[in-house]
């Protein structure tokens, strides 16, 4: 009797392991469903936006994730292998991107930065505060701002590549994709005359951001960006770096100080103690806004909206 149930038990946890395996095989699987890849979130909401009723699409990096610090799990390469076509912004904003990619056929990826129309479009850390008297400029880890999905200019080009080789990709959809391209351009034209209507009142409002990401933005929109502090989140500054943070936010007269997720509130808070500066938060990478096809819009309305509650908040 003991046996029979040794044995049973034994086909039991036989039966177990493979039907696990299965839903790990199907899973991986699964995730090599998406045909057009975008390394991160509002990129993805750009594809969404031009993909919409032709081919499925996914974004590599998960809600919360630095593009400059992401380790790449298996999934992942399974995901990028598998991918018809992949989206990514340059190798100075996705390190890891370069070593994965050189393996696969250039045909099938999209590197932003080295897109013509773009390249004539890109900043550098000096031209965005041309008026700043910034000493703690947050340094980018290459010559040029890759934070180009921040310029609506600059994303309706990315729209417009994605479309051209979406085209070549998939030519049966052709008047899919080009009624996708013209309702992604009129709905960002209409956004932005909404965010420029929006953003008038606040345009000499003062503040000082903690990663300097949101250049394109602000020259498109004339905002006065005075400057960013070079701070660890996940080490406390010292008692000189609060001081000449302080004294700085009062000599420029900044009206906010933005941090993002990464920050917790208690470290700003000290920073701002003493200051009648307001603490306000800017998301640059759309965390928890779903991908659909007006999700880039709803992105920049957000952004828009976290400025509004610092700057305007009278």
């Amino acid at each position: 009797m003991k046996k029979y149930i040794v044995i049973n038990f034994k086909q039991l946890v036989q039966k177990i392991i493979i039907s696990l395996l299965s839903l790990v095989i199907s899973a991986v699987f699964s995730l090599a469903n998406a045909n057009v890849i975008s390394s991160v979130k509002p990129i993805g909401f750009i594809t969404e936006a031009i993909t919409t009723g032709v081919v499925d699409t996914d974004v590599l990096l998960p809600d919360g994730a630095s593009p400059h610090t992401y380790f790449l799990k298996p999934s992942d390469l399974v995901k990028l292998k598998s991918a018809e076509l992949v989206i990514w912004v340059g190798e100075d904003m996705e390190t890891f991107m370069p070593t994965v990619l050189k393996n696969v056929d250039k045909q099938k990826q999209i590197e932003l930065m080295s897109v013509p129309e773009i390249e004539v479009l890109l900043q550098t850390g000096n031209e965005k505060h041309e008026d700043s008297h910034d000493n703690h400029s947050d340094s980018h880890h290459g010559e040029y701002d890759e934070h180009i999905w921040l310029s609506p200019t600059i994303a309706k080009i990315i729209a417009k590549t994605i479309h051209d080789k979406l085209i070549t990709l998939y030519p049966d959809k052709k008047a899919i994709i080009d009624q996708n391209l013209n309702e992604f351009t009129l709905k960002l034209a209409q956004t932005e005359q909404n965010i420029a209507k929006k953003l008038i009142s606040v345009q000499n409002k003062g503040y000082f951001v903690f990663h300097d990401a949101y250049g394109y933005f602000e020259s498109q929109f004339g905002l006065k960006n005075l400057g960013s502090f070079t701070i660890n989140p996940a080490v406390q500054p010292g008692v000189q770096k609060i001081y000449a943070i302080q004294q700085e936010l009062i000599e420029q007269k900044a009206v906010c100080v933005f941090r993002e997720p990464q920050f917790s509130p208690a470290m700003i808070e000290k920073l701002v103690s003493g200051t009648n500066v307001r603490v306000g938060e800017l998301n640059p990478l759309g965390t928890g806004i779903i991908l659909t096809k007006d999700a880039y819009s709803q992105f920049l309305l957000k952004l828009t909206q976290q400025l509004l509650d610092c700057l305007d908040n009278n």
